[in-house]
């Protein structure tokens, strides 16, 4: 065992005593049935990776990383929403927007615990480049623009097809359309507000966003396991670090793919500084370096090891009722008959998007959990495809030209404003009952 694995392991084993009100009545010293390493079993891999399966567990090391991670919170901001019974719902909320929007020294005798969390944040790591993260920002700019707004239905859905890890989304009362309707747009939001210049430095919106989502992801866990009904051994933990790594790293991850497929083992300098943005706002969201490597066989790597140690389980009840009422939800601001069209659109491009991309094209499965392609979402799939296509590569070839590429990348800011406007403003909490 490596020093850092074993400072690392030593990191979980401490949470019970740091916050006994939290942690108090786990047993970290079990495995919980959610994790396996055995070969025979069967997993969340996906199924294009499952010959990598027996590579990545024999690297016992990174299969004890990932173990550790299927047990380790974020003890910053859980040490801040354990403040709960001490302070309200309402008040840890309030304070740290204070601290976000005007520094720590605006709040009013601020918790030590709310200090630690803005510190934790305001550090720049050594192993992060900000000069690729704010080029990265630029480059992402155009799919944030145009793919996003079609695609980040799927993508949300994609982390509801593991019983063990989307258990927390269903009791924090997601099955309902208006609960799932309020995440994917603080998704939405989060995702492509994040890629606006400054957004993530030190008073942008994508750093207090950040900052939010990481608060709201511990008061899951609070209310959860304070509730003592929790199955710590066959869950682990509520939200743990692996189970946040398939949101922060999905592009990376899709891009160092198509890297190692295309014969390459490194990055150009433009995927590079597309995954050096990636990396740091994970960061933000408090994954650790472990978790963020920086090139393609890595990256790959460490997610597929995650899946390939999550034992397989699809519950109905709990994620087809979450897929279905995630792709019910009704997104737009209003029920204007131009709204109501590009929801047609976005839904059938979404369910396209997430059967291709989780439910590797097979859409008789799609078809078992309520939310099959008809023939008439292949229509509207394939026109919004051309249409962002089009956009894409247009916009690709004016952010080329130096006399095009600022007017263009101005725009595509204020595309994205308005898009990140018209899903209206979010709230990036928990519902406190």
């Amino acid at each position: 065992m490596t020093p850092a694995l074993a400072e690392l392991q030593d990191r979980v084993a401490q949470q019970k005593t740091r916050l006994p009100a939290m942690y108090g009545g786990i047993d970290f010293s079990t495995r919980p049935e959610r994790f396996t390493d055995d070969p025979a079993a069967e997993t969340a891999m996906r199924t294009e990776l499952a010959h990598e399966r027996p590579r990545l567990l024999a690297d016992t090391d990174q299969v004890a990383t990932i173990e550790a991670f299927t047990l380790l919170g974020d003890i910053v901001a859980d040490s801040y929403a354990a403040l709960l019974p001490d302070l309200s719902f309402r008040k840890l909320i309030d304070m740290l927007d204070q601290a976000c929007d005007h520094g720590l020294d605006a709040v009013a005798d601020p918790p030590a615990e709310l200090a630690a969390l803005i510190a934790d944040m305001e550090r720049v790591p050594d192993w992060i480049d900000m000069n690729l993260v704010h080029e990265g920002a630029r480059l992402e700019r155009n799919a944030s623009a145009h793919a996003a707004p079609y695609v980040i239905r799927g993508a949300f859905v994609g982390t509801f097809l593991n019983t063990y890890a989307a258990l927390p989304m269903a009791l924090t009362g997601a099955l309902d359309q208006n609960s799932a309707a309020q995440r994917i747009k603080e998704t939405a939001v989060f995702f492509s507000g994040s890629v606006l210049p400054g957004a993530l430095d030190r008073h942008g919106a994508g750093f207090k966003a950040a900052a939010k989502v990481r608060l709201m992801h511990s008061m899951v866990r609070y209310n959860i396991l304070r509730r003592g009904k929790w199955d710590s051994a066959v869950y682990g933990i509520p939200i743990p670090q692996a189970d946040q790594m398939p949101a922060g790293l999905i592009t990376a991850f899709q891009l160092s793919l198509r890297v190692l497929r295309s014969g390459r083992d490194e990055f150009t300098p433009s995927e590079r500084a597309l995954v050096e943005f990636a990396r740091y706002r994970a960061y933000l969201l408090g994954l650790p370096e472990e978790l963020l490597p920086d090139t393609p066989r890595r990256l790959v790597d460490v997610l597929a090891t995650r899946h390939a140690t999550l034992r397989k389980a699809y519950d109905d009840a709990t994620c087809g009722a979450l897929v279905r009422a995630t792709m019910a939800a009704y997104l737009e601001p209003d029920m204007r008959l131009s709204s109501r069209v590009r929801d047609r659109f976005e839904r059938s491009f979404s369910k396209a998007f997430f059967i291709r991309s989780f439910l590797a094209a097979d859409n008789d499965r799609a078809t078992q959990m309520g939310i099959g392609l008809t023939p008439t979402d292949k229509i509207r799939a394939a026109c919004v495809a051309a249409v962002i296509g089009t956009q894409m590569a247009f916009y690709h070839l004016l952010l080329k030209l130096p006399a095009t590429a600022s007017a263009a990348d101005a725009r595509l800011v204020k595309k994205i404003n308005h898009d990140v406007n018209r899903l209206g403003r979010p709230t990036f909490t928990t519902n406190e009952a």
